[in-house]
């Protein structure tokens, strides 16, 4: 079994946030690990609902604000939509999957979490104008 760190970065690597999970499988697929990732974020906001969220991507109905979410009520959310929002994300390149020293370019990549236990979220901005 292996323990994997989620690490939130800025796109010039500063570290905004992370945590780890404990007991995964030595291997698994870029699609499973962010699935996983999400379902705990939402598994520990729905322990204690709040009109903010730290997730990778946006609640329905929620603002963008420093550092998260903000929800017009709290509420909970529903991780296997928050995880299918997230699929949809990395496929429309909303945030970058680094894993060791590369990037997953593809959900069905299988990583080897024994030789690469860090994990790095890299969220990217849209450009506003043209």
């Amino acid at each position: 079994m292996a323990t994997v760190t989620f690490r939130d970065e800025t796109a010039t690597g500063k570290p905004l946030a992370e945590f780890a999970l404990p007991d995964l499988p030595e291997s698994i697929s870029a699609r499973e690990l962010v699935r996983l990732r999400v379902r705990e974020e939402v598994a520990r906001h729905n322990a204690a609902p709040s009109h903010h969220f730290r997730g990778l991507v946006k609640p329905t109905e929620a603002e963008a604000e420093l550092n998260g979410y903000r929800m017009r009520t709290a509420r909970r959310l529903d991780w296997e939509r928050q995880a299918d929002a997230a699929e949809a994300a990395f496929v429309r390149n909303g945030f970058l999957l680094l894993v060791g020293d590369r990037q997953i370019e593809d959900l069905d990549t299988e990583i080897d979490l024994i030789t690469d236990p860090v994990v790095s979220f890299i969220k990217l901005v849209p450009l506003v104008g043209g």
